[in-house]
């Protein structure tokens, strides 16, 4: 098998790229296909599920042109999780937009769950807070406004799924309606324990069980491709996860007592678990992967907005590459103490879950200038990942001595040493762009034998750098007690009632 390669789809809310990885875990081949995004109203976020799909073909195509006829040994798929896409059976057309997580359109819908009482049963059910990140919402949405959505629901005329099962639709010739159980997990419609779909769950949202894809594990065989482009057919597709999952995987952060943070568009810290942990304090009960013997479970913060809002800063000073020029008007500054950007834009996540807050700068005077609050925005990064770092280390029970980081915006130098200091831990950085992908590769290459075990993963170079803490401890904490008031005036700005969650920071020792 040394002359046959791992295809690594990594499907993202800005892009989607491609991978070829060889069997010593080296990239052989890459390729990315940018997506555009569009806000039809506030806090809503879609994008069109057709040309995410031609995206995937794009860079499918591209990737393998690079090669001389690679002989590929396995398919294996991450992807931007809880978005949510609703196709027509026999056509395969996509019925709709594809939903994407960061949308709020659902958020009237689930207060009326926490008015129904219904908050309890669901985050013991499926280890998830109410709140318009989760797919079920999503589906009901699509359902309520796709003509005759419904009556074509009822009548198994559609499919519903998260991108996963949309993109494994489409590469089997529409053979496969299936996601993966860690997909599934962030629907709000599984059963975590019976890795199973919910009857119960399914009433309250309205979704009727034929619309909803099989849920298999995240390594194995799931089908093979159909003939598209450069892509032959009968390759063997044999991973699905969520991109964050498969990041905590390509880590080799295979047992507990490690946390990774990836830094996107938002930003996820996933943490291994003997078992599923229900969280106190606003973190997500998950499941890290489905392979080999069982399920790996974990605890999870999601944070809603961080690479983006320093897209957002760049847009909203006219910057010509609006997240790089945002960046470096970022590093002309050492520092702006005393100066927060909250990015509240469509709520806060994780561990607030607060869907009306909004965003802000506070501290503010005639002196702060352009730079200083480009680099509040970089900060604000930090700053939330340090929220839900202290609530996972109470939560687990365990010291997590460190921080591996991955994703796009972990590739700032300013950025990672900020945070280290404002952890006060180690952060390892993964030099790996593609980390979400080659998590995906992994675990396909050992469906198929590409790879034999967990151990022969571990032995794989992998290239990281670390960045040491060097802030005081004094400094350390009024510049986080100083984020936390700003994040409390987030909350009261928009009218929302604090006490309602019991998530939020904890004090731990660091």
């Amino acid at each position: 098998m040394q002359d046959k390669f791992v295809l690594a789809i990594d499907q993202g809310t800005t892009n989607t790229k491609v991978l070829l990885l060889d069997r010593c875990g080296r990239l052989t081949a890459r390729a990315s296909s940018p997506l555009a995004i569009r806000y039809p109203q506030p806090a809503w976020v879609e994008q069109d599920a057709e040309a995410l799909w031609s995206s995937v073909t794009e860079a499918i195509d591209d990737c393998l042109a690079q090669v001389d006829h690679p002989a590929l040994a396995a398919i294996g798929i991450s992807n931007q999780r809880e978005s949510v896409v609703i196709w027509d059976r026999d056509s395969g057309r996509a019925a709709g937009p594809c939903v994407v997580w960061q949308c709020r359109r659902s958020a009237d819908f689930c207060e009326q769950l926490r008015h129904r009482g219904l908050e309890a049963l669901l985050r013991e059910r499926t280890g998830l807070a109410v709140d318009p990140l989760f797919s079920a919402g999503k589906i009901r949405w699509l359902l309520d406004n796709i003509p005759d959505g419904r009556l074509k629901a009822e009548a198994g005329q559609l499919c519903a799924g998260t991108v996963d099962s949309w993109l494994l639709w489409n590469l089997t010739g529409g053979a496969v309606h299936a996601c993966d159980a860690t997909n599934a997990s962030r629907t709000q419609l599984l059963d975590l324990r019976r890795l199973a779909w919910d009857e119960e769950l399914l009433e309250i949202f309205g979704v009727p069980s034929q619309v909803l894809p099989k849920v298999s594990r995240s390594s194995g065989i799931l089908g093979e491709s159909t003939a598209l482009g450069r892509l032959p057919a009968g390759v063997p597709i044999a991973s699905l996860i969520g991109d964050s999952h498969a990041a905590l995987f390509g880590h080799a952060a295979f047992r507990p007592g490690a946390v990774k943070a990836t830094y996107g568009t938002g930003s996820s810290l996933m943490t291994a678990t003997e078992g599923p942990i229900l969280s106190e304090r606003g973190l997500s009960t998950t499941i890290a992967w489905w392979q080999g013997a069982g399920v790996t479970y974990a605890l999870e913060g999601n944070i809603l907005v961080t690479g983006s809002a320093v897209q957002w800063l760049g847009e909203f000073l006219g910057l010509a590459d609006p997240a790089g020029d945002a960046a470096a008007l970022a590093a002309q500054v050492p520092g702006c103490p005393g100066l927060y950007v909250v990015p509240a834009f469509v709520g806060l996540g994780a561990p607030y879950w607060d869907a009306r807050a909004r965003g802000l700068i506070t501290g503010l005077t005639r002196g702060t200038t352009a730079a200083e609050v480009a680099r509040a925005t970089l900060e604000s990064i930090a700053y939330q990942v340090r929220d839900v770092f202290e609530v996972m280390q109470a939560d687990a029970g365990v010291q997590l001595p460190e921080l591996m980081a991955d994703g796009g915006a972990s590739r700032n130098d300013a950025l990672m040493q900020f945070q280290a200091d404002i952890l006060g831990r180690v952060v390892r950085r993964n030099l790996s762009a593609d980390l979400s992908a080659v998590g995906a590769a992994w675990l396909a290459g050992l469906a198929v034998g590409f790879w034999s075990s967990l151990e022969e993963l571990e032995a794989l170079p992998r290239a990281e750098d670390c960045f040491e803490p060097r802030m005081p401890e004094a400094e350390r904490q009024t510049r986080y007690a100083g984020w936390l008031e700003a994040v409390s005036r987030a909350r009261l700005h928009a009218g929302s009632q604090m006490s309602r969650t019991s998530g939020g920071p904890v004090t731990v020792q660091s």
